[in-house]
């Protein structure tokens, strides 16, 4: 009996044309610049009440704990700029 197996799987270079054509159709942008979120600007006045207000809450508030993460992404942030 005759194998027809080969008849069935496509050659090397159909291959590396198809995954050519299909890097081809990538839309995603290689300039990371684009991607970092803007950083918004607060007053000192406003910083002065945001810290006198984050003092007079308990340290087992989750709110501390979640501005201490927001913290971070505001850094991380500027830095992408």
């Amino acid at each position: 009996m005759k194998s027809n197996a080969r008849c069935w799987t496509l050659p090397a270079a159909a291959l590396l044309i198809v995954m050519l054509l299909l890097t081809g159709c990538a839309t995603g942008s290689s300039d990371t610049r684009a991607q970092c979120p803007p950083v918004v600007e607060y007053t000192a006045a406003d910083q002065a009440r945001a810290a006198s207000e984050v003092k007079a809450l308990p340290e087992t508030a989750v709110i501390v704990h979640m501005l201490s993460d927001y913290a971070v992404l505001r850094d991380q942030a500027r830095a992408c700029r």
